[in-house]
């Protein structure tokens, strides 16, 4: 950097901050011009101490600060480069109307950071907000809000006062032009726009001004000048303190009122204020807490079924014809059951399980094929209702016409940095930043090998917690019949339940490992691939980050329901993983109390651990920061610097928030047929996950920029095909991991007994095996005084001439399986076809709105401007009729 131009703007630099420093430290006598005041206010003194520290305005107290640009001094060899940046960027930012504001670092709390403090006047957000085609209301045409339902007080414990759940009037809105200011409601230049349009207004120049031609390309972009740590951080500021309401001259303080009235804890039960999360927040929070409170009102239905179906397993099964079976001494003690592992593991009696046996019947009975049922209609009603709910709150929001394309058209900074050609937009029909596709392609494989290497890894670590079961299972078993002390211990401790236990833990300590690194590396990965969007980067992650995630925690969940237990053999001829390890049997109870406490374990572990660490991290973080700083209290410093020591939000902030809640809605639907008080533990989750993302938005996190979504975007596909998957899902878990067909077949096909049709299934649903015929490669090493043991299955016994080979009753059994699973499907198929054709997409009230609302627009047009024509045209009937014509058509 030796180039004497670039060392003279340097030094240039640095005098003019000496000169501005010194010159905030004297008392200004008079008015200075208007481009220094860009930098440091000329009318007054600046005191930091007589200054509010929760100011959110320029020295002067009258212009609001928009967003704040954060830098430290840098000694390193692109130190002279960076300043030339951020000189040429600000120039840059002055020449579209913004209005800067320098803090020097000896102003700063910490000794070494500057904040660009900037506003944005009248002028430009009027101009930006015809751009981004803001609509705002038109004068006196409010719309009545609807009326209270009659019983609406018996809800009035949960409801929140009136100005907090709607804290402005409705009105008719059209889109915001700078020439008909005169049409819209502008009581006040200062409040017209919100603070969240004007940061998004800001943002959205930032993200487009330049700051220097290098290496023959035109650079651009505060996120190029982040990542190349020229700035620091870029953020809006928060209204103020979250704890205590602003002071005069400041405006509301919204961030106080939805901390008081939504962020807390103590307010779980209470709705939530939609409309000032989306005023302070953006409709693209806004609709995600929408959603997350939509999807938590639904789960109440289901959690209650779930709840029903678990109380009615608890309270029949002390009565269940087959854990008493198993539990009597004269029958399940009779039962001698063969090895469930080579040479170490022992015969067994039937009845050591009969703890396992009435836990099993809790989630294994009548009611789970109800709830199987129930839960693939109600998966229909949630997604038909929320498109419901999604179309009124498009219209509420005014967000009816906003089309994705807007955001699909703005290119990613990074992507028309990396691009040297140019091709025609057949929209626009602009030149823009074109990349061919094969210096793609490249890419695109790299990405697709990755995610197929990481899937892969994911079933490598799953086969590995399958050997670690296969491994201890035998440990397990020896230790606990030599043990005398555990006497007590495998009574409600068999080493089927111990194995099931720590393998379950085992794996969840795996998919947190393999989350968090495959995290970073799906981002990295999906930058190379250089989208061309902001939508495009977000819908690639998107796939890569659910695809992984997916396996990650649904596959051994999959393992547990379709191929544990059915592919085991019999005794004499098993079947073995890599030839050494003997697969996994199923426990005399089926494979579905297995199921469950995998599901139990990772969904709640999961659950825990998401809320611990959304609360611990960013709160550790920005003590962390304060304590750098040189002080233990927000009280002490101004408000850009408050904020600027709170964690950013990140642009992937809320897709994680998304990729949580989806993960989460698999768990409820995909196996809720193995644990029906699955939506009870997503219920209270949710509760808890709401108020939790609440606090952190509004105490420990930057505020995020203001961004528009008229809907949850392709999370919303992604619902409606795990929604379709799980009917097939849950028909196959109750049809195979569950003990419920075989039962029913017995009843109808095989019982002997009109009064008690279960009695003697246990005994019919166990095979004979001469214990002779064991190899005496497995054969256990002590020698027994009985000749048989029994295993689980449908096979004729020693004595028949087709020995070993399955019996008609296996046949039977399949064959109703394969019905059960067809006849389901079908039913629940038919019901959520029918559901879907009956509740339209958008309520008809709403159609009916928007059309009234569009009719009021264009008549308020058309006679705003045929009064603008009479008062503002004065010549001849025929230039007036032919001016009045275009403007008609104009409008």
């Amino acid at each position: 950097m030796g180039d004497p131009e670039v060392l003279e703007m340097v030094k240039e630099e640095e005098r003019r901050l000496k000169r501005d420093s010194s010159f905030a430290l004297e008392m200004s006598e008079s008015a200075s011009n208007r481009e220094t005041s860009c930098l440091l206010s000329e009318t007054e003194e600046f005191d930091k101490d007589k200054q509010s520290k929760d100011s959110i305005f320029f020295r002067d107290g009258i212009r609001q600060i928009d967003f704040v640009l954060s830098y430290v001094d840098d000694i390193k060899k692109e130190a002279d480069l960076k300043i030339v940046r951020r000189k040429n960027f600000e120039e840059n930012l002055k020449k579209t109307g913004l209005e800067l504001e320098i803090e020097d670092k000896r102003n700063s709390e910490d000794g070494r950071t500057y904040f660009v403090k900037i506003h944005a006047p009248w002028e430009v957000l009027v101009t930006y907000a015809e751009v981004l085609g803001m609509k705002k209301p038109i004068k006196e045409n409010d719309i009545p809000r609807p009326q209270k339902a009659p019983f609406n007080f018996i809800l009035g414990p949960l409801k929140l006062p009136k100005n907090v759940m709607h804290p402005k009037p409705e009105y008719f809105t059209v889109q915001f032009t700078r020439h008909r200011q005169e049409l819209f409601l502008i009581e006040d230049k200062s409040s017209f726009f919100p603070s969240s349009a004007r940061n998004r207004i800001v943002y959205y120049i930032l993200s487009r001004c330049p700051f220097g031609i290098e290496d023959g390309k035109k650079k651009f972009g505060i996120e190029r000048l982040l990542n190349s740590h020229a700035y620091s951080a870029a953020y809006p500021l928060h209204d103020g303190q979250y704890w205590k309401p602003s002071e005069p001259p400041n405006t509301t303080n919204e961030r106080y009122i939805l901390f008081q009235n939504w962020a807390r804890f103590s307010y779980f039960y209470k709705e939530q204020p939609f409309d000032l999360i989306k005023n302070y927040f953006g409709e693209k929070i806004g609709m995600y807490f929408v959603f997350l409170g939509f999807y938590t009102e639904m789960l109440v239905l289901a959690a209650i079924v779930g709840l029903a179906c678990f109380g009615y397993g608890l309270f029949s099964m002390h009565g269940s014809t087959t854990s008493i079976e198993v539990c009597d001494p004269e029958i399940g003690g009779q039962i001698i059951m063969c090895p469930l592992c080579d040479l170490l593991c022992d015969f067994w009696r039937l009845n050591s399980t009969c703890l396992s046996s009435k836990v099993s019947h809790l989630f294994d009975n009548e009611s789970t094929v109800f709830f199987a049922i129930f839960m693939g209609i109600w998966v229909t009603l949630f997604l038909e209702f929320w498109k419901q709910h999604q179309a009124r709150l498009e219209y509420e929001w005014d967000l009816v016409d906003f089309e994705e394309e807007q955001q699909q058209l703005q290119l990613r900074p990074e992507f028309e940095a990396m691009c040297k050609k140019k091709k025609l937009n057949p929209v626009t029909q602009e030149l823009e930043p074109h990349m061919p596709l094969k210096n793609r392609v490249p890419w695109y494989f790299l990405s697709g090998a990755t995610v197929t290497l990481w899937m892969s890894l994911v079933i490598a670590c799953l086969v590995a917690v399958i050997v670690y079961r296969l491994s201890v299972f035998a440990t397990f078993s020896r230790f606990m019949e030599s043990e005398a002390s555990l006497k007590h211990v495998k009574s409600f401790l068999t080493p089927q339940i111990a194995t099931a236990l720590s393998g379950s833990c085992l794996n969840f300590i795996v998919i947190l490992i393999l989350n968090f690194f495959y995290e970073k590396l799906s981002a990295w990965i999906t930058k190379m691939e250089i989208p061309r969007t902001y939508q495009e980067y977000e819908s690639s992650l998107t796939l890569k980050m659910f695809l992984f995630q997916f396996v990650n925690f649904y596959s051994s969940c999959f393992y547990l329901a379709f191929f544990k237990g059915k592919f085991v053999g019999y005794p004499g001829k098993y079947t073995y993983l890599f030839g050494v390890w003997r697969s996994e049997e199923c426990d005399p109870g089926g494979c579905l109390i297995e199921l469950t406490t995998q599901m139990t374990i990772i969904m709640t572990g999961k659950q825990i651990f998401g809320n611990i660490q959304e609360a611990i991290y960013p709160f550790a973080l920005n003590w962390w920061r304060r304590r750098k700083a040189r002080t233990n209290s927000e009280k002490l410093y101004s408000r850009w610097e408050q904020d600027h020591d709170l964690e950013p939000f990140g642009s992937l902030g809320l897709f994680y928030e998304y990729l949580e809640t989806v993960i989460q809605f698999g768990f409820v639907t995909l196996f809720v047929a193995s644990f029906p008080l699955a939506p009870v533990l997503a219920l209270l989750n949710n509760i808890m996950e709401i108020r939790v993302d609440a606090w952190k938005l509004t105490t420990q996190y930057r505020r995020p920029v203001a961004s528009k979504a008229h809907s949850i975007g392709v999370w919303q596909d992604i619902l409606h095909a795990m929604a379709v998957l799980s009917v097939a899902s849950n028909a196959f878990i109750v049809a195979f991991a569950s003990d419920i067909i075989p039962r029913l077949v017995y009843t109808y096909a095989y019982s002997t007994d009109p009064s008690d049709p279960l009695k003697g299934y246990v005994n019919n649903s166990l095979s004979i095996f001469l214990i002779a015929d064991l190899p005496n490669t497995t054969a256990p090493l002590d020698t027994r005084d009985f000749s048989t043991c029994r295993y689980r299955d449908y096979r004729f016994p020693p004595g028949h001439i087709d020995k070993y080979c399955h019996n008609m009753q296996f046949w039977h059994v399949l064959a109703a399986k394969m019905t059960f699973i067809i006849v389901m499907e079908h039913i629940v198929f038919l019901v959520k076809f029918f559901l879907a054709w009956m509740i339209p997409d958008v309520p008809k009230d709403v159609l009916d709105r928007i059309r009234q609302e569009r009719i009021m627009a264009v008549k308020i047009l058309h006679d705003f401007e045929l009064k603008k024509l009479k008062e503002n045209l004065t010549m001849d009937p025929t230039l007036l009729a032919k001016e009045f014509i275009v403007q008609e058509n104009k409008v």
